[in-house]
Parts: C-alpha cells; sequence; structure tokens
C-alpha cells in the first residue's frame, strides 16, 4: 500500500485534532473508526482492516524476522459532560498555550495519533512487523481488545506497548476492576401499609457493614499497592417513591489485584456481610458480579461481565529495562525512565494478565487530567513522546526477540 502522506509529528497532532471533533462513546465509534482507517493507508501501512467488532488493525511490515510489536490505544471516550463547564470546547481540539485540548486529548486520541504515525514512520527501519490495534470498548471494561487477543484467531504480538498516559514513565502493570452487585430481597407493598410488606432497604445497613469489614481485609502487592473495594450506588425497586421497594441493589467498584477471580471475590463478599445478615435474623442476599449488554456499532452484541484484569511485569524483565533506557527521561541525563504501575485500568489486563504477552506502557499525557473536563496534551512533553517511541520500538523489538 502506497502512502500520499509522509509520518511526522505535525502531522500526528493535526491528525489527533481531527479526532477530537469526532465523539466516539463505546459503542458508536463507527466514524472514528473509518477516519483512523483513512490515516493509516494514507500512511502507507501494509495491511489496514477493521475486525468484526469495529476495532482498527494496521500492519507495517518488518524487514526481516524480528519480534512482534503492538501498538495500542482505544477508539472510545467517556462523555464529555456540560460543553459549558469547558475552558475550551471538547469536541473542538483546540490548541493554546503550548496545550491540545478537548475530549480524548491526552486519554487517549493524541497518544493515538503519536503511536499510529510512529509506525508509518519506522517503516525501513526494523526488523519485526508493528501491528497498530486500537480496539472499541476500553472504557468499558475491554471488549475490543479481548477479542482482538482471543486465543482462536487473534492477534499474538511479542510484545505490547498501551498508550495510555504515563507522563514519560515505564508503566508495568495496573489493578484491575470488578463491579459487584448484592441484591437484597423483600416483599413489595404500598407505603401506607408498611406491615404488609418486607422492605427490602432494611437489609442494607447490613450489607454495608460487611462491606465496610471487606474493605478494611483487602490484599496488598510490593509493587501495585493494596486492593480497595467501595460501595458506588444503591439502587431500589421499584423506584416509585410511594412504594416499598422489594428488591434493592448496591454495587461495588472494586479494584482487583492480578490473580483475583470472579468466584474468589464473590465468595469473599458472602462471607463478609453473611454474619451482620445472620445478627439481625435476616436471610441470605444474591451476590453476583455485574454484567452489561454491549453493541458494537458493527451489530454484534453480547452480554459482557464488568471485569477489567489486572497485570504485573517484573521491574527487572528485560523488555522493561529495555523500554526504560531506550526513553530516559527529559532531563538529558541518559538515566532510565522510572518504572511504575497505573493507578487505572488498562487493556493490558487483557494483553498480559489474561493473554500473557508481555505488556508496557508508554505515553506522554499527565493523569491527572484524564476524564476530565480540563483535558489537555502539553505538545512539548507530546514531541518528546515521539521521538521517544522512535526508539522505544526497536529496543523492545530486540529484547523481545533475545533468547
Amino acid at each position: 500500500m502506497t502512502g500520499s502522506r509522509a509520518a511526522s509529528f505535525d502531522g500526528a497532532i493535526a491528525f489527533a485534532q481531527d479526532l477530537i471533533r469526532i465523539p466516539s462513546l463505546p459503542g458508536e465509534e463507527e466514524e472514528l473508526t473509518r477516519r483512523v482507517v483513512a490515516e493509516m493507508e494514507a500512511l502507507g501501512y501494509d495491511d489496514v482492516w477493521t475486525d468484526e467488532l469495529g476495532s482498527v488493525v494496521g500492519v507495517v511490515k518488518g524487514g526481516g524476522a524480528g519480534a512482534t510489536v503492538m501498538l495500542s490505544c482505544h477508539l472510545d471516550m467517556v462523555a464529555a459532560g456540560d460543553p459549558n463547564e469547558w475552558e475550551h470546547p471538547p469536541f473542538d481540539g483546540v490548541i493554546a498555550d503550548g496545550c491540545l485540548h478537548g475530549r480524548g486529548a491526552m486519554d487517549i486520541k493524541g497518544p493515538l495519533a503519536l503511536q499510529t504515525h510512529v509506525a508509518a514512520a519506522l517503516k525501513g527501519r526494523i526488523t519485526g512487523d508493528i501491528i497498530v490495534a486500537h480496539p472499541v470498548f476500553e472504557e468499558r471494561g475491554g471488549w475490543g481488545m479481548d477479542h482482538l487477543t482471543r486465543p482462536d484467531g487473534g492477534l499474538r504480538p511479542d510484545v505490547v506497548i498501551i498508550g495510555e498516559s504515563t507522563h514519560g514513565d515505564i508503566a508495568i502493570g495496573h489493578r484491575g476492576r470488578c463491579e459487584v452487585e448484592i441484591v437484597a430481597h423483600g416483599l413489595a407493598g404500598h407505603a401506607s401499609a408498611p406491615d404488609r410488606a418486607h422492605n427490602a432497604l432494611d437489609l442494607v445497613p447490613a450489607i454495608l457493614a460487611g462491606v465496610h469489614d471487606l474493605a478494611a481485609r483487602q490484599q496488598s502487592d510490593d509493587v501495585l499497592g493494596a486492593a480497595s473495594v467501595v460501595a458506588t450506588g444503591i439502587d431500589a425497586v421499584p423506584a416509585s417513591l410511594n412504594v416499598i421497594p422489594d428488591r434493592v441493589t448496591v454495587t461495588l467498584d472494586w479494584r482487583i489485584l492480578p490473580g483475583d477471580t470472579k468466584e474468589s471475590l464473590l465468595a469473599r463478599v458472602r462471607d463478609q456481610v453473611r454474619p451482620h445478615l445472620e445478627r439481625m435474623g435476616a436471610g441470605g442476599v444474591e451476590v453476583r458480579a455485574a454484567t452489561e449488554l454491549q453493541r458494537a456499532w458493527t451489530g454484534i452484541e453480547e452480554d459482557r461481565l464488568m471485569l477489567s484484569p489486572g497485570f504485573l511485569m517484573s521491574p527487572d524483565d528485560p523488555i522493561v529495562t529495555a523500554a526504560a533506557r531506550a526513553v530516559g527521561t527529559r532531563n538529558g541525563t541518559r538515566t532510565p525512565a522510572r518504572v511504575r504501575p497505573w493507578t487505572f485500568a488498562t487493556d493490558g489486563g487483557w494483553t498480559c494478565g489474561v493473554r500473557g504477552i508481555p505488556t508496557i506502557g508508554f505515553a506522554p499525557g499527565e493523569e491527572r487530567y484524564a476524564h476530565t473536563n480540563t483535558e489537555r496534551l502539553a505538545l512539548d512533553e507530546a514531541r518528546w513522546g515521539y521521538g521517544c517511541y522512535l526508539e522505544l520500538v526497536p529496543a523492545v523489538q530486540g529484547a523481545a526477540g533475545s533468547p
């Protein structure tokens, strides 16, 4: 495929502005997908396609038998909220005060644009292939990456670089996330006659006491820190305020460690809630992992478990140390980049935590701007990051291909 456009940092930023101007909530990434495909084709990628869910994959072929590196960001974004609350309009892609502004500027359309151009810029300079895979539905559990790397017919690179914000550090893992629902059942009735009903809300204090005990008994990892769990929602059904509810659902947000499974998590919830229910003479409650019916823009639907896996690479892994040396620090002292985990979940939980593919993260951008109405990407840091990627990809390719 012959390209009509040369890869460059300035071209990547112009591309990022275009991407910001295309809203792309989970399940609504079609227009953005087509724009990314067009950019890859214009840059001369050797192969470009979209998969069944609408994720984008492009390949830049290497000149030999080197390891295959996959660069990955994601196509979907979180909602922008009230545009009047933004300093700059969320979908204008404004450049001001040395920064690119807007929803997705650093999470993750800015880094997506950089990765897309970097791969094209490395054509003819690498021994192994570069796969650039930008999946759908990362913000809602990672369906796109789960599908892209499925054991039967999925992508299987030798190493993955996730383009989530690291502020120039090398990220080696993160906690995962699971939504758990605790469902209390009662008997509905008219609020004027409470003696004829069993109010499911009466069980909530016992449930929350159990959650409090659970939160105090979380396991910890030397690198990732402690797991954490907190109640984030209470929903009563029926919702009418003159009806005593017969079902109440308490939702937990649980930041989990690698190795945690759905079964082990649910068992721990039951163990902590049961004594509090028994003390009030109440029966059991239903404990389940939350699911969500997701519909890709291609029309495919699937009921997805709301569980994003965690993962952790060893700081001494040759891929990690090669990456840290290649990136270095911005002060010019040739000191290796700082190695640390992310505080949030990424698609690396699927590539490494589930599929076992060595995975690291690198991207410009400050995490504190993610999912806020001040989202921005500093252009000087982005330019530095673009240059680092040109060294990073060959470095990890060499480390992944070493015996």
